[in-house]
């Protein structure tokens, strides 16, 4: 009283009463919020909290907790006083609860409470120096006092520390911490504040500075009893018969391994190890709960003192440890306190093994013999290191990969991160001890740095940045699970991480990443584990090591998963879409480049300029999966565009276009798919290259600068048993479920349709009304929600999708004319009346229909032509003859809406179809659900289905019919002239032009041959207008072709057209075998004689005869003029008028030879190269004869056989002449051939037989012959 009577007190030395004289206004105020923030946070979690359960009444417990609130903030002042130096009171500082932190708090903020301005901002510099791309911490003028404390509520210890109030309880990560902190009241000076990053869990705080105890207690001095050294310890620790006997004992030694804190079967731990100091012994001990604690305190290299230890035998692995026991404590060592203790000589008998964990010695650089002989990869040695740096990155915080000094990868997988991984953010600093160093275990990753169990991880310093916490789970983590389910080393880890990582990247804006990422282990396996597993399965062997932890931690070898590895090189690849197109193209420039082919093609030195660049404006290439290394796979979500009318597997990154088949031929229709994430790893990618080019000739194809617009179109082939469905989305059906159709996919039983949650944020502006064009917009309806009405068709037509002009009925369209609109329509039949039903998935259940009924309902109704257009052009890829579905239209309860849909029949090209009255325009908010095939169902279906005819029928001169549905397989595709003449552009749209590729015109030949193995053949003709909505149309490709228009020539030759009606449908791909190369209709030929094609013309098509060259009727050499094919006479040519000024020619060759086998014979005529082989001329001879016909311009040599009349021999010019006139007789020419021909379809000139001089002996005949067969060459070959 008088010490403070001489000296006046300051608010924080006296009591700190708001009433106090001495406190200003301002003072007064804040010392009120201070003792009532003490009285609220601190006082029932402090020590009172025993006095005021014993308090008899209300008043005494009052007084109690007045009492208890001075005393308490007695002793915070007096801490305050200490922290900052001085006896004022931090007005610019307010106490905070740990409740009012978290829910006021969202940044990430940190309090220095003996900071001043200019000191933090020092800081905040030197900060922004070393990471100019992140945001500096916030300063809050906050005081945080609390109680540090193991444990958070009820939960068992696990190595972390927090702090406590009575509001809350937060953790909290130390830099340096000392056991008497541990249910203390304690002020913290430094701290920061980071919140998480998500909803649902709970922030942590950093304590950046030794915190100051509030209230002190007495200080705790434990005398140090005698104790052992390791080596001492570890002679007992090996000897069974002494360990019964010592019931306890003290080792002191130096720190030289600590584990990091582990968790299994519900058992928390760690081992550390200490060393002797005039030795390489150590023994291990075995910390538990209630000394977990105890690992913060340790520090490597430091001595240590254990009390109370006992010998204990881990069960899993029978060896003999160190554990301590209740009355056990860590002291630091001090050699002037330590009295050193000596056990008595081994008694006989007993085994003296060595210490049982040695790590004095490296490990074993080399492999034992037997095991090196069983690994084919060659196995490298990781390197033991120690390393400190700063956090720079983090990479994966699930997957425990952290990037250090933006060089090396931190891998912390293969330990146990239970503090959830706090305190390691970008630009903390680490110290790691005893970390294994592999360089480039996979390419992605140059090096990384992996963390065993024996590898010590120690925090140094705090990040400063401005970053949230992402907390690292262990339940449910699917990198974990996998990791410890397998045992995967290093390289295959990684491998792993990335995999996974793609996906979730890729599809996490369609699936929920907790569905993404599920665990077998908890519910059923999710996408990532049904995608990886078969993967894992296929690189890990299946007599996997089991991984023992007890035995990586103590054996004296060390053993671990990260001791050894080999270069894994990956075994697939995802790219994205956005990326795949640009590596397919570069793959077919590479191995499959159109102007390469060409290039190499023998017949190309004999095109000219026009033909030429005709073939190069539409090319090719078939891919497979096998094509890239390391090979690729398809991962998507399957959606149908509303924009193209085709099928596309998309992703995060963009869409790709895909043709889905059945095996068995049947047409795909399975609208449930819609909306699943999709793996394909068998299937063809088809690039088709469409070229604007005017190459003069061939030998300028290398030159760039002829080629004027180049595009591309890049689609997936695959067959639906081929595909593996991730992920099938459970929720309230707004979309059907459809039935399961008969085939090897498996499917969950759950609504179609997972819409993404927000991909527009990672797709183009394009690609967002993509999205949004695919998703169901409900129809204006005063109905209510999840009413629809149903009803089900018959598909019995259906025409292909192109521009038609269609009246603008619909609401909120213009009004007045017509416009062009991308749409498709199909003939259906009612087969019921329409049907209510509660909500869509209700209207999904399959009709027994029999086949009374079917046949009914099809003679009573009448057929109705449904457009589809708009947002309803997404089942165009479903809708097939001979298919029975359900429209359904959700959010509707009139049972009338179709007759009100309807609207009466219009001009234009409804006027085209057969006798419908009406025609129904789908609502954008339609749905289509499959049902069935009408042939499943009733088998006297045939009447409803399209009639197929036979190539042979349609061939047939009897034939009558001009619309025809007919199959078969592309032997040839190629571009000629348009068979209408060319098409003004002004009169297209220019939607029309945008999405055309090739020139007006041009239209695409395509030869069809019968899939049964005949050769008769027929042309089909489809214009370049149609080509922009027509895909698979590849050689080798099974084509199903609905409403033809059949035609025939003017040389009575027939083809058939592809019109407006019509439709076609790819029913399988090209076969594997023919993806590198164009289909080579001749491989499979009949081979037959000369007098069957003469019996069966209209029948055979191409033919394979052996036969014998009896002479060469006709060669004609000559150069042409590349551009208007004129001769050309040594580089010039002849045209006058106009005069043509090109200098380029292309060598044209043509033969007319006649052969017979013994049947009949028939004139063959060869083209360009095939006379090469006609001659028997090598390429050099070759050359030399094109270089004497350059000269001349051109030789003709015509040979008669003489037979009849006078010899008509022209006479030799040169020696050019006279030496292919002899050549041509010679028996090297006159020789027995294998040709692969086809008839020529232009028709014998009429005029008188032909008569023919016949010799016996010396008796001469004359006979008249009927005309010869003629012959086109597809190949030539010299019979063996």
């Amino acid at each position: 009283m008088e010490e403070g009577a001489s000296s006046p007190q300051s608010p924080a030395e006296g009591d700190g009463s708001p009433g106090d004289p001495l406190c200003s206004p301002v003072e007064r105020q804040w010392l009120r919020e201070a003792r009532g923030f003490v009285r609220q946070a601190l006082l029932r979690g402090g020590p009172s909290e025993e006095r005021e359960a014993n308090s008899s009444s209300a008043a005494a417990a009052a007084a109690a907790a007045a009492a208890a609130t001075t005393t308490t903030w007695r002793h915070l002042s007096r801490a305050l006083r200490r922290c900052r130096g001085t006896q004022e009171l931090p007005l610019g500082y307010r106490l905070v609860s740990l409740l009012e932190l978290q829910s006021q708090q969202h940044h990430p903020c940190c309090s220095h409470l003996t900071w001043s301005s200019e000191e933090f901002q020092k800081s905040a510099c030197e900060s922004k120096s070393l990471f100019p791309d992140q945001r500096i911490l916030q300063r809050a003028h906050l005081i945080l006092v609390g109680y540090l404390t193991e444990r958070k509520e009820d939960r068992l210890t696990d190595g972390s520390l927090y702090i406590r109030d009575n509001t809350g309880t937060l953790p909290c990560e130390l830099l340096h911490f000392k056991l008497e902190w541990l249910e203390n009241l304690l002020l913290f000076p430094s701290w920061t504040y980071i919140p998480p990053k998500g909803q649902n869990r709970d922030g942590y705080l950093e304590i950046l500075a030794d915190p100051i105890q509030v209230m002190p207690g007495p200080e705790k001095r434990i005398d140090i009893p005698p104790v052992l050294d390791p080596e001492q310890a570890a002679k007992l620790l090996s000897a069974r018969a002494q360990c019964k006997k010592v019931a306890e004992l003290n080792v002191a030694g130096e720190l030289c391994r600590l584990s990091t804190v582990l968790s299994i079967h519900h058992k928390v731990f760690f081992f550390l190890f200490l060393k002797c100091s005039h030795s390489e012994a150590c023994v291990p001990i075995l910390v538990q709960s209630p000394q977990l604690a105890w690992h913060r305190v340790l520090q490597l290299g430091h001595s240590y003192v254990l009390t109370a230890l006992k010998i204990s035998c881990l069960k899993a692995s029978g060896l003999r440890v160190f554990v301590p026991s209740s009355s056990s404590h860590l002291l630091t060592y001090c050699m002037e306190h330590v009295t050193e203790q000596y056990l008595d000589s081994t008694p006989e008998g007993s085994s003296v093994l060595p210490a049982s964990p040695v790590v004095c010695t490296p490990p074993n650089s080399s492999l034992e013999v037997g095991e090196r002989d069983k690994i084919l990869v060659p196995v490298r040695r990781s390197k033991v290191v120690s390393y400190a740096g700063t956090i720079t990155q983090i990479l994966n915080v699930q997957a425990g990969l952290y990037e250090l000094d933006n060089r090396f990868t931190l891998c912390l997988a293969y330990q146990q991160q239970l503090n959830s991984g706090r305190g390691l953010r970008p630009g903390a600093c680490v110290e790691l001890r005893d970390v294994h160093l592999l360089q480039k275990p996979l390419a992605a990753f140059p090096f990384v740095l992996g963390a065993c169990l024996r590898t010590t991880l120690v925090l140094k310093s705090f990040s400063k940045c401005s970053i949230l916490h992402q907390p690292a789970t262990s339940c449910g983590n699917l990198y974990i699970q996998l990791l410890l389910r397998y045992n995967l080393t290093l390289p295959l880890y990684l491998c792993l991480v990335s995999l996974l990582e793609m996906l979730e990247k890729r599809f996490c804006c369609f699936v929920q990443r907790q569905q993404l990422f599920l665990c077998s282990s908890h519910s059923t396996a999710g996408a990532a584990e049904k995608f990886i597993v078969p993967i894992l399965n296929s690189l890990v062997p299946s007599k996997k090591q089991v991984r023992d932890i007890h035995w990586e931690i103590l054996a004296e070898k060390h053993h671990c998963p990260l001791e050894q590895y080999q270069i894994l090189n990956p075994p697939c690849q995802i790219p994205p879409f956005s990326l795949l197109f640009t590596m397919a193209e570069k793959r077919c420039l590479e191995s499959f480049s159109p102007l390469h082919q060409m290039s190499s093609a023998p017949e190309i030195q004999h095109i000219g300029a026009q033909e030429l660049n005709r073939r190069l404006a539409w090319s090719y290439s078939v891919l497979s999966a096998e094509s890239f290394q390391p090979p690729i796979m398809l991962l998507g979500i399957l959606r149908a565009s509303s924009r193209s009318g085709f099928l596309q597997l998309r992703d995060s990154t963009k869409a790709l276009s895909c043709i889905i088949f059945h095996r068995d031929g049947r047409p795909f229709a399975d609208v449930s798919l819609l909306g699943y994430l999709l793996q394909i790893e068998r299937f063809q990618l088809v690039m088709e290259q469409f070229l604007q080019s005017d190459f003069p000739s061939w030998q300028e194809l290398k030159t760039q600068e002829y080629i004027k617009e180049k595009k591309s179109r890049l689609y997936a082939q695959f067959f639906v048993e081929d595909v593996k469905i991730l992920h099938s989305e459970k929720r309230a059906p707004e979309v059907p479920k459809a039935r399961e159709e008969s085939c090897s996919v498996v499917k969950d039983n759950g609504s179609s349709t997972a819409e993404p949650r927000s991909p527009e944020g990672n797709l183009t502006n394009i690609e967002r009304a993509e999205a949004a064009s695919n998703t169901p917009e409900p129809p204006k309806s005063s109905a209510a929600d999840g009413r629809c009405v149903c009803r089900l068709f018959l598909a019995t037509q259906k025409e292909g999708l192109m521009w038609r002009n269609y009246p603008q009925a619909s609401e909120g369209r213009s009004k007045g004319g017509q416009e062009p609109q991308l749409c498709f329509q199909v003939t259906v039949l009612w087969m019921d009346k329409p049907e209510q039903c509660k909500n869509v998935g209700e209207a999904m259940v399959q009709k027994e229909l029999s086949a009374f009924a079917l046949g009914e309902a099809s003679k009573a109704q009448p057929e109705i032509l449904l457009l589809f257009l708009g947002k309803s052009l997404r089942w165009f890829p479903f809708l097939h003859p001979g298919g029975l579905y359900q429209l359904i239209i959700p959010q509707c309860s009139e049972l009338d809406v179709f007759d009100k849909l309807c609207l009466p029949m219009g001009s234009g090209n409804l006027s085209m179809m057969k006798s419908q009255s009406l025609f129904l325009p789908v609502p954008d908010a339609g749905y289509l659900h499959y049902v069935s095939w009408i042939s499943q169902l009733v088998s006297e279906a045939s009447e409803m289905e399209e009639k197929l005819f036979s190539i042979t029928e349609i061939l047939s001169p009897s034939f009558t019919r001009s619309l025809v549905s007919f199959s078969g397989v592309i032997a040839e595709r190629t571009l000629c002239e348009s068979l209408t003449g060319k098409k003004p552009v002004a009169a297209c749209s220019a939607k029309q032009l945008k999405g055309n590729r090739l020139p007006w015109d041009y239209s695409v030949k395509l030869s069809i041959l019968p899939a049964c193995g005949s050769s008769a053949g027929l042309d089909v003709y489809v214009e370049a207008t149609f080509l922009p909505y027509l895909s698979g149309m590849l050689p080798g490709a099974k084509i199903l072709f609905h409403n033809m228009q059949r035609k025939i020539s003017r040389l009575k030759n027939v083809y058939c057209t592809y019109m407006a009606s019509s439709c076609l449908r790819v029913l399988s791909p090209p076969p594997p075998d023919s993806s590198s190369r164009p289909f080579d209709g001749t491989s499979n030929l009949s081979a037959v004689y000369l007098s069957h094609i003469l019996l069966q013309p209209h029948s055979l098509c191409q033919v394979q005869v052996t036969c014998h060259l009896t002479c060469v009727l006709t060669l004609s050499l000559r150069w042409s003029c590349s551009l208007c094919d004129s001769i050309l006479k040594e580089g010039t040519c002849i045209q006058l008028n106009p005069p043509c000024l090109s200098h380029t020619g292309v060598i044209k060759a043509s033969a007319r030879i006649l052969v017979e086998d013994g049947t009949g014979e028939a004139v063959v005529l060869c083209r360009n190269h095939q006379v090469r082989d006609v001659l028997c001329l090598s390429p050099k001879d070759w050359d030399v004869v094109q270089k004497h016909v350059w000269r001349k311009g051109c030789v003709s040599i015509q040979h008669n056989d003489g037979s009849i009349g006078p010899r008509c021999m022209e006479p030799p010019d040169d020696l050019l002449t006279l030496y292919l006139r002899s050549l041509c007789r010679s028996p090297i020419v006159c020789r027995s051939l294998v040709l692969a021909a086809r008839l020529d379809r232009k028709p014998p000139e009429a005029g008188p037989r032909q008569i023919r001089r016949f010799f016996s002996h010396e008796t001469e005949f004359l006979s008249q012959m009927r005309n010869q067969l003629n012959l086109i060459c597809l190949s030539i070959q010299t019979a063996t």
